[in-house]
């Protein structure tokens, strides 16, 4: 059984898929993307680079990753099978060394000596704090002071591998603030180093770049699954803020007969300032040098969001997943806060599994279409682990006792 993917030419030469992505940069960066754009295109069919990533992803970062069957998940909600692709196995913990390794192995074949980079949740910045350390260049992540506070595990990690820590301290002091103050960073310094841009957002070529970064993530789980089950899994779900992970396990499906469905955060429920569910609320227009579905006031300008995954806390969401929302192949829907915590305690209780808060809110949607459904199976991406996310859980939701 073959599977073509339906984006596979895109985006266009210009960076669009359909009517989304591009290229929107002021005059002076217009140069540095178009070296990284030309660089891009020039290893990806590079048997030299290839090869060393393989080498990398196999024994440096884990992979292959395993699928894994959560049968007293499964039984506990319904009938219908719960798999799990467990990218929280990964080296750091998450799927964000995919492409991390990625980018940081371009920026050495660039001769580049130093990485910049924005991080909500703090694996993006762990990963390629990760990646720096392993290749030897500079790294300085931006992260809000809001969103320090609440992953200050992985602060530490950045810290301990190297990294120089950026607070950013003005607007909401989260994720999208993060990304306007890395941006600038690479502006006063873009001969000396390159902006690693943490999922499919951006500018040209980001949104491509990450996306084929990971990839890997559904050729394995697409291979996987067949040979643990003989079929294609019914249902293929991710979490999306920006939507690295989705689209890493998206890819390997969109040319099957599979119901594909990406997860954004409701919070605490459809208010402005409540929510970061881009697809459900947002309207077209521009962020951070791309076009995308965004959540935005009357004047244009990003709204405020929230999420109580720091990951997913985003205003816009990345160019392919607003194509493929119009073009009726991937459903976008929502979860909770309140969903969401249902969802990571039970995995913890019933599987041994501590999810990453942004992972739990796929595996939300997961456990409510299980129950309707009754029976088939459902791939949900755990894009990552939870250790990050204990001192905010334990604050704010305690140890489960009611699970």
């Amino acid at each position: 059984m073959s599977s073509s993917n339906s984006s596979a030419a895109m985006p266009d030469t210009n960076g669009f898929f359909g009517k989304f992505g591009g290229k929107f940069l002021p005059p002076q960066l217009e140069g540095p993307f178009a070296e990284i754009d030309e660089a891009y295109y020039r290893i990806y069919n590079d048997a030299a680079f290839i090869a060393e990533l393989r080498e990398i992803r196999h024994h440096f970062q884990g992979r292959p990753t395993p699928v894994y069957h959560a049968r007293r998940l499964s039984q506990a909600n319904g009938g219908a099978h719960i798999y799990f692709k467990r990218e929280d196995l990964n080296h750091t913990g998450a799927h964000k060394i995919n492409h991390c390794m990625g980018e940081a192995l371009l920026a050495k074949y660039m001769g580049k000596k130093k990485v910049i980079a924005e991080t909500g949740a703090g694996q993006h910045g762990v990963a390629l704090a990760t990646a720096a350390a392993y290749f030897g260049l500079e790294c300085e992540i931006h992260m809000g002071a809001v969103d320090i506070v609440k992953q200050a595990p992985n602060v530490s990690r950045m810290k301990l591998l190297g990294a120089k820590i950026v607070s950013v301290e003005h607007g909401l002091k989260t994720l999208k603030e993060a990304v306007d103050s890395a941006f600038e960073a690479y502006l006063a310094d873009y001969e000396n180093s390159i902006y690693c841009i943490g999922s499919v957002v951006g500018p040209h070529p980001f949104p491509v770049m990450v996306r084929d970064f990971q990839k890997v993530v559904g050729i394995e789980a697409r291979e996987q699954f067949i040979d643990m089950t003989g079929n294609l899994p019914d249902v293929v779900t991710a979490c999306v803020g920006g939507g690295s992970n989705a689209m890493g396990i998206f890819s390997g499906f969109l040319g099957d007969p599979v119901d594909i469905y990406g997860v954004e955060p409701l919070g605490r429920g459809p208010g402005v300032g409540d929510h970061a569910a881009t697809m459900t609320y947002g309207t077209e227009g521009i962020i951070h040098g791309f076009k995308c579905y965004l959540l935005q006031d009357e004047k244009g300008e990003p709204a405020p969001v929230y999420s109580c995954a720091s990951g997913l806390d985003y205003p816009g969401v990345g160019p392919e997943h607003c194509y493929l929302r119009d073009a009726g192949r991937v459903n976008y829907v929502t979860c909770s806060d309140d969903q969401c915590r249902e969802a990571f305690f039970q995995t913890c209780r019933l599987e041994g599994i501590i999810p990453a808060i942004e992972s739990s809110h796929a595996v939300a949607f997961a456990l409510e279409k299980a129950r309707e459904m009754g029976n088939g199976s459902i791939l949900v991406n755990l894009s990552g682990r939870g250790d990050k996310d204990l001192d905010y859980v334990i604050e704010n939701w305690g140890v489960g006792d009611s699970v």
